[in-house]
């Protein structure tokens, strides 16, 4: 295997000049950093990224910890991440909270321990104080979809306000007036937000949102389908029942089939997170969805800044409604602006 000496030697230039090449050092000419990128592909070097941290105090590793891996929301998420930072010269450790505060705060401890340049996280809830000590101890971090309150670190997200009154006013359109939510978990900042763009699109329209049509979800398939369930067993149903995200609206789809009924003859049924799956479902599913590729890469973009000592900054991306069947929408859809079709 060849050596960073031996690197040094085919190019023709000192063993310090090669590794300032290799740390992207600025100094460096440009005639020398062709020749010794050359030399490195010719001999098929590859630096010793344990011995280089221990010389720069960096390992080149950032941590992800995601709220459950099992989300094909957050799957996607995790992917445009790893492949960003390898873009940008990084390895990525994974951690699963599995929408538990613990195992959150479990992984973020691991990944401290084992020397990370910096912390990308999806927080379960808003009340672990691990996170704060941590951006206190001076760790880059910054949050990615979900964030927690009064934690002063960049966030990454989007905003699905605009979609949920995109949303109310396509079920409006159809005639939908008893309007139901699958509310994900309070303490997270995407399960509030979202049940409040929901009354405030539904007040547009003069309409309640009573308690009776607000069911508690945790984001997990299971509770849609009992949330649903328990829809259904009201003297006045809902006509079209909104689910906080995707794996609830599979579990309230599980509800609807298994009493007999047909969305959307009997009910309407839409989620936020669009999935691809959506598309195969019997009928395809109206969704909100958000850029998820987009928000993962630019969530590492702002935490390589943060490593860097440059602040991050804070990046807010639309969320948009995809029209399909699902809630009755005639053949085709409802063309209307910031809309799209599948």
């Amino acid at each position: 295997m060849a050596s960073i000496k031996d690197v040094a030697a085919a190019a023709g230039v000192s063993v310090a000049t090669v590794s300032r090449v290799l740390n992207e050092h600025p100094s460096v000419s440009a005639d020398a950093r062709t020749r010794v990128l050359a030399a490195v592909e010719a001999l098929g070097y590859r630096p010793n990224a344990v011995a280089r941290s221990l010389r720069t105090d960096q390992t080149r590793t950032l941590g992800l910890v995601i709220s459950d891996v099992l989300n094909p929301y957050f799957t996607e998420l995790a992917r445009s991440v790893e492949e960003e930072a390898r873009a940008l010269g990084y390895s990525v450790i994974i951690g699963n909270a599995d929408e538990r505060p613990d195992l959150q705060d479990h992984h973020v401890r691991t990944l401290l321990d084992r020397r990370i340049d910096g912390l990308l996280v999806s927080p379960t809830d808003g009340g672990s104080p691990l996170m704060l000590d941590a951006v206190r101890a001076g760790t880059p971090m910054v949050f990615v979809d979900r964030w927690i309150p009064g934690v002063e670190v960049p966030v990454v997200r989007a905003d699905g306000q605009r979609a949920v009154r995109d949303l109310v006013a396509h079920l409006h359109g159809l005639g939908h007036r008893r309007l139901a939510i699958i509310a994900g978990p309070a303490a997270t900042t995407t399960g509030s937000e979202r049940v409040e763009a929901f009354r405030a699109a539904l007040a547009e329209y003069g309409l309640d949102l009573p308690d009776a049509y607000t069911g508690q979800g945790d984001f997990q398939a299971e509770s849609g389908r009992r949330v649903t369930e328990g829809f259904l067993d009201l003297p006045e149903p809902p006509e079209a029942v909104f689910a906080a995200d995707n794996l609830m609206a599979l579990g309230a789809l599980d509800a609807i089939r298994a009493r007999g009924l047909r969305v959307p003859d009997d009910i309407a049924l839409a989620a936020f997170d669009d999935i691809r799956w959506f598309v195969h479902t019997d009928p395809p599913v109206t969704a909100i969805a958000q850029p998820t590729g987009e928000l993962g890469r630019a969530a590492v973009r702002a935490l390589v800044d943060r490593i860097g000592g440059l602040p991050g900054e804070s990046v807010t991306l639309p969320a948009r409604l995809v029209v399909r069947r699902s809630c009755g929408a005639p053949s085709g859809g409802t063309p209307v602006t910031n809309r799209s079709e599948s």
